[in-house]
């Protein structure tokens, strides 16, 4: 099922007249992702440990319900495998809770691996695809480098830079995506007053 060209004008339109219309709501939030990402970085240890602490009460309650889906359907083909994977995510859970130090130490690690793989990957798909992107290619390049020079940077510091690296880089996505919905916000309101 595709769209016309009627469907998508109509649909921008309604997208357009919702953001205006709530535009206030895009700029507190962003003001808000604003402070808390310059918090973040000013004060990175404390927001790797919020980080640590967050992700500990997902697996947590992921986990916990998990078993308990996992005990009504116990008769249901993988049983042990769902077992398995629910009382992984709870005791993962109590770890980063019990031990969130600890557990910025591992993140830290799955963050850097995160990086090269993810630097590799956007390397190899600009180079492979260069035809197809024209100039764009490049900015996949350096992207993919820029990966791999950050996941070179916090190894070099490790085990040091648990206590920053991912309170730094939360911050600097909250800081950037905050002034991105600052803007989105100001655009939306002069855009149905214009």
């Amino acid at each position: 099922m595709s769209m016309s060209e009627s469907d998508l004008s109509n649909l921008q339109q309604a997208v357009a007249a919702s953001l205006h219309e709530h535009w206030s709501m895009f700029l507190a939030e962003g003001i808000l992702l604003v402070i808390l990402g310059a918090a973040a970085i000013v004060i990175p240890p404390l927001a790797t440990i919020a980080v640590s602490i967050f992700i500990g009460w997902i697996f947590l309650i992921g986990g916990v319900f998990g078993l308990i889906g996992t005990i009504r359907m116990r008769r249901a083909p993988g049983f042990v495998w769902s077992l398995v994977s629910a009382v992984v995510g709870i005791v993962a859970g109590l770890i980063l809770l019990g031990w969130p130090i600890a557990g910025a130490v591992s993140l830290t690690l799955v963050l850097i691996g995160f990086f090269i793989v993810e630097g590799v990957a956007s390397i190899m798909f600009g180079l492979d695809h260069k035809r197809e992107l024209s100039g764009r290619w490049g900015w996949l390049v350096f992207n993919g480098v820029m990966d791999l020079v950050l996941a070179v940077l916090v190894l070099a510091g490790f085990p040091a830079s648990a206590a920053w690296a991912i309170g730094l880089l939360v911050g600097i996505d909250m800081l950037i995506g905050g002034w991105a919905l600052i803007a989105m916000a100001l655009h939306a309101r002069k855009a149905k007053a214009a």
